[in-house]
């Protein structure tokens, strides 16, 4: 508390002085005294040559006359004019500013720090700095955050039971928890309250899909039909019935549902999902002219009936988020952290994903099909990825100046433990 007093007062002298100072050199070596007698001078070597003008006879006595009554009158309205400017400095004496000054200055910066600035800061201690050196630690609390609002979510349902949306929220808490078997008999319960919510009979055929080894047939197929029925512009069953054509090898039928996917996107879709549907129709496109097919259909590979633990699963890619110690200052609380792995050639669309807040760094990723914003384009499917963290200004996936980003060497699917580092500066 000391040291800041003694810095503070520094400063606010140093600036004090700084002002201070001109005003009095001013007054000390300011204004003439003998701005008087000076004219006066002048006006007697006029008056002189004036007289010897006459007398050499330069200039005739009526000019003589004239010249002299105009010397005159210059001399006498010098004489009025003098006292009312002696007058006019000493309202404004440079003393008397730099001493209201030097007193104002220092209380009105006082006054203002009081009211702006943090006085308790100077008595009591600082709010600690929470340490996120273990990036399982930080995550681990992150998940059990959630796990408690949705935990009291699901008291408070209990409660009020006929709160369709609140069943629809917790059951896609559930998913974003990973938990898609508790998922499922909520999404079940809301849409007993909600039968006709698209968006809902959506997002209960994706986790039953995921439930199910990513397989979209049966139930989640007939849940996407309800959903297209109620509203044929939803943007997530277009998706999800594209996928379903795909798989069947229907490649026109599929670009045509991605097509109308694409055409409802809400205006601030995000870029990455935009690519992803563009890359996706001109592939079945493609496939539907006979062209080859350069990646399994995603519903193929549901239906395969691969369980998590599988070989499938296996190809996830899994390390660390780092940010280098030069580019702490310019983190903001409102970054966002996006990761995210594309193919090392071809399309430069990411093929899985994730999104948080910079307060997750230093973070552990997992990256798997899971995470894959288009079915048709999966991180398995690569032969070779890099892996890109992002710290987002605007919240933007697509990379802005000023964003800050690492990359990783090229990786092939399945490689654990990889290291990016957020060291540069998007020009």
């Amino acid at each position: 508390m000391i040291t800041f007093w003694i810095a503070a007062g520094g400063l606010i002298l140093g600036v004090t002085g700084l002002l201070v100072w001109p005003l009095l050199k001013r007054e000390s070596g300011g204004g003439s005294v003998n701005d008087n007698e000076t004219l006066l001078s002048v006006y007697r070597q006029q008056f002189a040559e004036l007289e010897e003008d006459r007398h050499s006879g330069a200039i005739t006595v009526e000019r003589y006359q004239q010249a002299k009554q105009e010397l005159e009158r210059r001399v006498l309205e010098e004489a009025a004019t003098t006292p009312a400017r002696s007058v006019a400095k000493g309202r404004f004496s440079p003393r008397l500013v730099a001493g209201v000054v030097a007193i104002i200055l220092p209380l009105a910066s006082l006054l203002l720090y009081w009211k702006l600035g943090t006085p308790l800061a100077l008595t009591h201690p600082l709010a600690p700095v929470p340490d996120y050196s273990s990036a399982s630690e930080a995550s681990h609390q992150s998940m059990n955050g959630l796990d408690d609002l949705t935990e009291r979510l699901k008291k408070k349902l209990e409660q009020t039971p006929d709160d369709g949306g609140g069943w629809a929220l917790l059951a896609r808490s559930y998913v974003e928890l990973g938990r898609h078997a508790d998922a499922v008999p909520i999404y079940e319960r809301a849409m007993t309250l909600l039968p006709d919510d698209a968006q809902l009979l959506a997002d209960y055929a994706d986790a039953l899909g995921m439930l199910h080894g990513r397989s979209l047939e049966g139930k989640p197929e007939e849940l996407i039909r309800q959903a297209l029925k109620a509203d044929p512009r939803n943007v997530k069953a277009l998706m999800l019935a594209g996928t379903v054509a795909f798989d069947r090898r229907e490649f026109a039928k599929a670009a045509q549902y991605w097509e109308q996917a694409r055409t409802n996107l809400p205006p601030d879709a995000e870029p990455e999902v935009v690519q992803e549907l563009v890359s996706g129709i001109g592939e079945a496109r493609g496939l539907a002219k006979g062209g080859a097919l350069s990646t399994p259909p995603a519903a193929t590979a549901m239906s395969s009936g691969k369980q998590p633990g599988s070989d499938q699963s296996l190809r996830a890619v899994t390390g660390r988020i780092t940010l280098a110690p030069n580019l702490l200052a310019k983190v903001a609380a409102t970054d966002t952290l996006f990761v995210f792995a594309r193919a090392v050639d071809g399309a430069p669309m990411p093929v899985a994903i994730v999104r948080l807040t910079k307060q997750a760094l230093p973070f552990s990723f997992r990256l798997d099909d899971t995470n894959s914003p288009m079915p048709s384009r999966k991180l398995s499917d690569m032969d070779h990825v890099m892996i890109v963290a992002r710290l987002s200004k605007s919240g933007d996936a697509m990379p802005k100046s000023g964003d800050l980003q690492g990359k990783s060497q090229p990786v092939t699917p399945g490689t654990q433990g990889v290291s990016v580092v957020i060291d540069s500066v998007v020009p």
